[in-house]
């Protein structure tokens, strides 16, 4: 089979980022800003509804369906190509984003979300294969580190918009500003040039969609898969319990999501620099320290009895998460076959989604709505990182698929 690069990809001497790359930026901009816009009010929102009680799967179960379509969203990326599979990943976002204001039960809420988590399943697998094809090797963890720096803009801008919309204007609003943006998403990814080998393109046809076992997971990708679920199930608790962990110390209104802001711009103000860091030093070098660093954030969490001290955790949890994230996209890109790169990138989010969804569930379960069992909920957490941290401290890192 040629396996020879698209024509799209620039070498070392030329251009390492092209518009195709910026573009996939603002894309995965607009696609973040989308369904983070939701979550600062999606608790109190399903508590108006009737299922305060069900709080953590509303990150659970949009998980669920994102790590049950990895597998499908990889595969195709490799044989349709990586824009046909972004490209629908924006079109669920879209179309859920449209249809919560007429989601006015329990169910039909959580199905709803049920339904949109088909969107994460596909579109950032298709980014990453994508990003992957067309930068250099030896700037792939700088590129990670950029396009991480752009979906965090729009984790941070979306919470804080999304809170600023139903605040001034009403919640459906704010629901069909989430729609638009992922529309808009879709429409910059129709600028954009498929990068799969031709060679390797096909047709879609149903039976593409029937998976054997070794198409699921890529097994060389193992351990940044293994470590991507330790360090994310944290992710999916303090998702959980922080709008009301931070409701309880008083933050409310304008206030309400500087817990966000706090950890996306330390998340921000440490991905470029962590990226160039793993092209240097290694990946797991750098994955050590991230650990580190996510362990002594939650610890703040664990003990956060004022403002001060829990918006310290938030900015600690997110340089450890801006350390963390790229160098862990770059690991896998590097372990992965080329030809399979699809299906490695896959394998690794079903990791984050299982992380996350996890991560929620316990939290939901273990909070139960009682203030008292917040600590609890972070020790869990940070049980988790200190176990990755054992981890890349005793396991060697295998070598990479390419040179």
């Amino acid at each position: 089979m040629n396996t020879s690069q698209p024509t799209l990809a620039p070498t070392p001497a030329t251009r390492p980022y092209t518009a195709g790359f910026w573009l996939m930026c603002l894309s995965s901009f607009l696609f973040f800003a989308s369904f983070n816009l939701l979550l600062p009010e999606l608790p109190e929102h399903l508590a108006r509804l009737g299922g305060g009680e069900y709080k953590g799967f509303i990150i659970a179960l949009f998980t669920v369906t994102a790590g049950l379509s990895r597998p499908f969203s990889g595969k195709l990326a490799d044989t349709v190509g990586r824009i046909p599979v972004m490209v629908f990943g924006s079109l669920v976002c879209f179309i859920c984003g449209f249809f919560y204001p007429f989601a006015l039960t329990v169910t039909g809420f959580l199905g709803l979300r049920l339904l949109h988590g088909f969107s994460t399943g596909f579109k950032p697998t298709g980014t990453a294969a994508f990003i992957a094809d067309i930068v250099p090797v030896a700037r792939r963890g700088e590129a990670m580190g950029l396009l991480g720096v752009t979906g965090s803009l729009g984790m941070a801008a979306g919470p804080a918009f999304g809170s600023w919309v139903a605040q001034h204007y009403s919640l459906n609003a704010m629901f069909y500003c989430s729609s638009g943006l992922a529309l808009l998403s879709l429409l910059v990814q129709g600028t954009l040039t498929e990068t799969l080998p031709v060679a390797q393109r096909q047709r879609f046809r149903w039976s593409l969609l029937r998976l054997k076992w070794a198409e699921v997971l890529e097994p060389r990708v193992f351990r940044p898969a293994l470590v991507t679920l330790l360090c994310m199930f944290p992710y999916g608790a303090v998702l959980t319990v922080i709008p009301d962990q931070s409701r309880l110390l008083g933050l409310a209104g304008p206030t309400k999501g500087l817990f966000y802001v706090c950890f996306t711009g330390a998340s921000l103000a440490v991905r470029l620099v962590a990226g160039k860091w793993s092209d240097t030093y290694g990946r797991v070098a750098v994955l050590r320290w991230s650990a580190g660093v996510l362990a002594g954030g939650l610890a703040l969490l664990v003990w956060s009895p004022s403002v001060p001290v829990f918006l310290a955790g938030a900015v600690v949890f997110g340089l450890g998460t801006g350390l963390n994230s790229p160098t862990l996209y770059a690991w896998t890109v590097d372990l992965a076959h080329p030809e399979r790169r699809g299906r490695g990138v896959a394998t690794m989010y079903i990791a984050l989604e299982t992380g996350i969804g996890l991560g929620a569930l316990l939290a939901g379960w273990v909070f139960d709505n009682r203030p008292g069992r917040l600590p609890w909920v972070h020790a869990a957490s940070l049980a988790s990182v200190l176990a990755a941290l054992a981890y890349l401290l005793t396991r060697p890192a295998p070598a990479p698929a390419e040179a």
